[in-house]
């Protein structure tokens, strides 16, 4: 249960958010005189997301980070986050945002779960599917405004779990053949390319063992949050990278090529 908060959180989000918008890189803010907390973190992420809201942006999903365990020594983190979708970093496969966007740009290969039906903490994981409407692989780009991605975990949090867009592919009906997606999450295989050569391999499994169990982490999440708000029916969730997450560049095509699970490859495309 998040905490009362000791930091000016406000001004921690309108930091965060112009850092977001020129983009620039500053200082962790676990770096700083005070530090920050996880619990902070949270609270400048819900002032954060109430600034976007503010001028226009709607929020229409939620990302999960850090759920690939294998990745955490890598960045010094240790355990999940997760922060807000808009419609104002959504994008079209056919159509990805300019990369002068953001600041150090990585690809993460993931799982989107279609949101149908408010889930609750207390559901089974045969509960949580029937809140599934559909489901789709997808491409989640991540950029970091701290310097070559060093920060702490509630740094993470702070900065929105570090999401600059997401694309998703092909959806696919869910609850027809739920129990068939409930073992292949588990299982399937992903290999991941870039311009035809292999760049990295993951699977289901790293995803806190299943993007199924990662959507449901998060739900656990936000049942305990007094700030920010629980899922809603029409949301969507991005479950995490099943693979390492690479530097992208201008120029570069990246496609996925899976195994045990019946989705469709998708190819991305940065002019």
């Amino acid at each position: 249960m998040l905490v009362a908060a000791t930091l000016d959180t406000d001004a921690i989000a309108a930091e965060v958010l112009g850092a977001l918008d020129a983009p620039r890189q500053i200082a962790p803010f676990s770096s700083r005189p005070g530090g920050l907390t996880r619990d902070d973190a949270y609270r400048a992420l819900a002032q954060l997301i109430r600034k976007r809201t503010a001028r226009g942006e709607t929020v229409v999903g939620r990302k999960i980070g850090f759920t690939n365990r294998r990745i955490w020594p890598e960045y010094g983190v240790d355990e999940p986050n997760w922060g807000y979708v808009t419609d104002r970093s959504l994008s079209d496969l056919e159509k990805p945002p300019a990369l002068a966007l953001f600041v150090e740009p990585k690809i993460e290969p993931e799982i989107v779960f279609g949101i149908g039906a408010a889930p609750s903490a207390d559901m089974d994981e045969t509960a949580l599917m029937n809140c599934i409407d559909w489901i789709a692989l997808g491409y989640e780009i991540v950029q970091s405004i701290y310097p070559n991605w060093k920060f702490a975990s509630a740094d993470t949090a702070a900065a929105n779990a570090m999401h600059a867009a997401l694309l998703i592919g092909p959806r696919r009906a869910f609850k027809p053949r739920a129990a068939e997606w409930r073992r292949e999450l588990a299982s399937f295989k992903i290999d991941l390319y870039r311009n035809g050569e292999l760049a990295d391999q993951g699977n289901g499994a790293n995803v806190l063992d299943s993007p199924l169990l990662a959507l449901r982490h998060l739900v656990g999440l936000l049942a305990n949050d007094p700030v920010n708000p629980q899922l809603k029916p029409g949301e969507f969730v991005s479950t995490g990278t099943l693979t390492r997450a690479l530097p992208v560049v201008p120029g570069e095509v990246w496609h996925t090529e899976v195994s045990g699970i019946a989705l469709d490859r998708i190819e991305l495309r940065f002019t």
